[in-house]
Formats: structure tokens, sequence, C-alpha cells
């Protein structure tokens, strides 16, 4: 009966080649892929995962990333990195939750596409001992791309995998992950820069939401990769939505309590209200903001329809202008 183990699958060059690099030794392999909370409406993505899952003959499952998310963003032990990104808490966080399915699976072993060296904060020697003890898998997490690097695991050590078959890979290049795609014809994602809260743009964001809501709530997470954002008081922000598609998107996320924001009589963005605690300035100030991103930025006049606890109520009001909107803008 061939060993069988967990291998994290972000679609990747480097989860993909880790996945194929058991493969060929026989290992049944289960793809497990995380989502974040704030990648939203991206079936076309999954696809391509289940895709790329398929190329491999691993099969593929997909977790949702939760409510704890909220808890490690607000304190993460080991701190940020350069922007809002919690990376080692993260990987702790995924590992554990991959640790359980481990059990639930049968698997013996968990691996991931890390390589010493790649990213500055979680992939550093120092940050994979910590990420592995933390996760309580000691001897149970397997790096096939920089194996010959490291300790050899249990997996290793009982023969399960053949440690002479992985690699040896360190630093930030992809030249020898490349060619490996190259010469077994493997599909991946293209290189990134890491998940949303790497950006600057998303960073200011949580430092703003951590600064003005500290009891922020997982939907205000979920809300950090759509729109443009606004600061409008200390308690109240508001999300203007850059297309339809996001428009749609950002209907889904209105609570109870929420203001919802829409154009009357010219086509534009859907504008979400939290915190306004009915504020009239407030209200007013984010109609304007509103007007300026749609086809009547120009008049004198614009009317939005702002809907709260199912009342509506219709502003007639002058478009923010650039240096208005500027001035709010986080």
């Amino acid at each position: 009966m061939p060993s069988k183990c967990i291998a994290l699958f972000s679609g990747g060059l480097d989860s993909i080649i880790a996945c194929h690099l058991l493969k060929q030794q026989g290992i049944e392999v289960i793809a497990l892929h995380f989502v974040l909370p704030f990648d939203h409406g991206i079936k076309s993505k999954l696809d391509i995962i289940i895709s790329f899952a398929n190329q491999l003959g691993a099969r593929l499952i997909i977790q949702q990333d939760g409510e704890d998310f909220t808890d490690m963003l607000k304190n993460p032990s080991f701190g940020f990195g350069k922007h809002a990104n919690p990376c080692i808490d993260c990987r702790i966080r995924r590992l554990k939750k991959t640790k359980e399915i481990m059990s639930a699976e049968g698997a013996q072993f968990i691996a991931t596409g890390e390589v010493v060296g790649q990213r500055p904060m979680s992939q550093r020697r120092d940050s994979l001992n910590i990420i592995e003890k933390h996760a309580g898998l000691l001897g149970y997490l397997l790096r096939p791309l920089s194996a010959g690097l490291l300790k050899p695991t249990v997996a290793e050590q009982e023969r399960l995998v053949n440690r002479e078959l992985l690699l040896s890979i360190q630093g930030r290049g992809r030249k020898e992950q490349l060619a490996y795609a190259a010469r077994f014809g493997l599909a991946s994602f293209p290189p990134a820069g890491g998940c949303l809260l790497t950006k600057e743009s998303a960073a200011a964001k949580v430092v703003d939401l951590k600064a003005s809501c500290p009891d922020f709530t997982f939907s205000d997470i979920q809300l950090l990769s759509i729109g443009r954002h606004f600061r409008i008081m200390s308690t109240t922000r508001f999300i203007v939505a850059r297309d339809e598609p996001e428009n749609s998107l950002l209907e889904k996320f209105i609570l109870p309590g929420d203001y919802r924001f829409d154009m009357v009589g010219a086509l534009g963005p859907v504008g979400l209200g939290r915190g306004i605690a009915e504020d009239e300035e407030s209200i007013q100030f984010c109609c304007r903001i509103l007007a300026r991103y749609c086809k009547a930025r120009c008049d004198s006049h614009a009317s939005v329809s702002v809907t709260h606890n199912n009342r509506s109520v219709v502003y007639s009001i002058t478009p923010a202008s650039p240096a208005d909107c500027d001035s709010r803008k986080i």
C-alpha cells in the first residue's frame, strides 16, 4: 500500500513541483488548497486549481479560511512582515488545520512547496523551524524542494519517501523550478508576490481598520479586496465598487445596519457605508463621493438613493471634487 501525504497546494510553481516529486515516487498525494477570506468570485481560478490537480493525478480538497483568520489578523503572535502580512501565524494556523485533515485521511505526513530563503518572513530557516514546532508537526513536515538542505523528516527516515530523489533548492530565484516544470510539462500559475496582505494598498486598509475599528469582523476582512475605501469619520468606512462585477459582489456583503448607496438617473457604482450611525453629514459626504465615480461627476447636481433598514431616502448633492475624495481615501 503506497504512503499517503497531504500537500498544501496553491497552484503556484513550487507547490506543483512538490506534489510532482512525491507522485513520481508512487506516493498518494492529496492536494489541499486554502481560499483566503478576500478571494471572491474566483470560480475560474478554482477551475484552474482543479485542472492543476488533475494534471498531477492528485485528489483535491478545497478549504475556505474562516473566522479564526480575524483573531489572527488582530494580534499575530509573530507579528507582521513588511506590510500587513502575518505570514508565520497564517502558516501555523493552516498547518494545524492540515494536521487534522492528515489524521482524518490516514496520511503519514504533510508536504509543502516552501523553499529555504525564498520568502523573507516565512521561509527563513529559523521561521521554517518555528512554523513546524508551533504547528505541532516536528518531523512530519516535508519540504521536497529544499529537503536536501534540511534535517530528514520521519517520512524520510522510515523510507516512506526516498530523500535522494528530492531537491536542494534555496533562495528567491526560480531557474531550477522553471527547468523542472519544462522537463515534465507542468502547468502552473506564474510566480506572484504573495497574498493581498503583502500589498501596500491592502496594508493601509488593515492599519486603518485596526485603528478605527479594533473589533473588526470577518466581514470587514472580506471587504479588503473590494472597491475603493474611504474613511469618512472616525467610525465610518465607505466602499465604492470599481465596476459592474464589484457592484454585484459588494451587494452580497451589505449587512443589517449598513447603508447602501445607489445613483439615481445615472449609471454608477454601488456604495456601502459601515459605522455611519445615522450621521447626516457622513451620509451626504458618502453620496458626494459616490457621484464622483459615475457619469454625472461633472454635473452641478446628482441624485443618490440611500437605503438603511429597508428605508430609502434620495439625496440631491454636488459630486465631490478629486481633492475631496483623495483626502478621505485609504
